[in-house]
């Protein structure tokens, strides 16, 4: 962990920055997708759950779904589809233009989550990957990624939630000013 820590450090403002903009949009009306797969899976659905529920201080919820815990959506289309059609029917379905698209995945070679990327860009949404070590197709099919360095999956994945906090704490810091901005906005046309 402590190897990993330093490069780990030089890409924190990806985190921030994602944080920051989802504000925006979720504040905006828009919404954020999650996908991955096992331990991934885990930490997509932390995100969400932040972000629906809360992070530290309560706040309004947003618009965050896991894609993956809609069994019967995820069963039905692994049957019928296939697998790796699993989280790309969803983003068909669930996302707009505008929508963020965030994609989990230790080793970023993931066929299931490499073509949510691509429904995802199809859709217009912003498409971030938070992967393992780079480079890796998953990064390269983003539109931007945060590529942990580490030598186990375990070491990413703990990064991974590291991330995660960092994006949730990123996203209520830049929320306050992106509400009162709004707040500010809408008195204006009134």
């Amino acid at each position: 962990m402590l190897h990993a820590l330093a490069p780990f450090r030089d890409q924190a403002g990806t985190a921030q920055g994602w944080g920051e903009r989802l504000a925006r949009v979720l504040a905006g009306g828009g919404r954020l997708l999650a996908a991955g797969n096992g331990g991934s899976a885990a930490q997509a659905q932390h995100l969400t759950a932040e972000l629906v529920g809360r992070y530290r201080d309560d706040r309004p919820p947003f618009s965050a779904i896991a894609l993956h815990a809609d069994t019967s959506s995820t069963t039905a289309i692994a049957n019928d589809y296939g697998v790796d059609e699993v989280f790309a029917r969803q983003v068909r379905a669930h996302g707009r233009e505008g929508d963020v698209l965030m994609l989990l995945s230790t080793s970023g070679a993931s066929a299931n989550l490499l073509s949510a990327a691509e429904a995802g860009r199809e859709a217009g949404m912003s498409v971030w990957a938070l992967t393992g070590p780079a480079p890796n197709p998953l990064a390269a099919g983003s539109d931007e990624s945060l590529c942990v360095r580490a030598g186990s999956t375990a070491t990413v994945q703990e990064l991974h939630l590291v991330t995660v906090h960092m994006v949730c704490a990123a996203f209520d810091a830049a929320l306050e000013g992106v509400l009162d901005g709004r707040s500010a906005d809408d008195a204006a046309d009134a």
